[in-house]
């Protein structure tokens, strides 16, 4: 790459193949806090179940999941983020990897929302 021009057609591509799904449509993201604190309190481990159910589903060609940094609520780690195409975000609060499971296979799969799991329902 030797312009600009090369270099942001390079991350529109790397943004594309993370967001959407082969065919150009928007994917379910699923994003899990992985900065220091995610990690002190067990965030890999629920990023492995979550993958793990969208595998044995056969998710992988609609759903990204992928990890980030600090979302900002550390006292509420792990914390996991689901964004369904045309529906609100829904943050996931002091997940594990059996929450991130029911979560996984209640909301990606049989698309409801586990309440008892969402920050509101922390918070409140």
């Amino acid at each position: 790459m030797t312009t600009i021009a090369e270099l942001n057609a390079a991350k529109d591509a790397a943004v594309a193949k993370m967001t959407k799904t082969a065919d150009g449509q928007e994917m379910t993201r699923v994003v899990v806090g992985l900065a220091t604190c995610g990690i002190a309190a067990g965030a890999n481990s629920v990023k492995a179940a979550i993958e793990e159910v969208v595998q044995a589903n056969g998710l992988g060609a609609t759903v990204s999941v992928m990890r980030t940094g600090c979302i900002g609520m550390c006292q509420f780690e792990p914390i996991a983020e689901i964004t369904i195409p045309g529906q609100e975000k829904v943050t996931y609060v002091n997940m594990n990897a059996e929450k991130a499971t029911a979560v996984a296979e209640k909301h990606l799969v049989g698309g409801t929302i586990v309440e008892e799991y969402t920050v509101g329902a922390v918070t409140s």
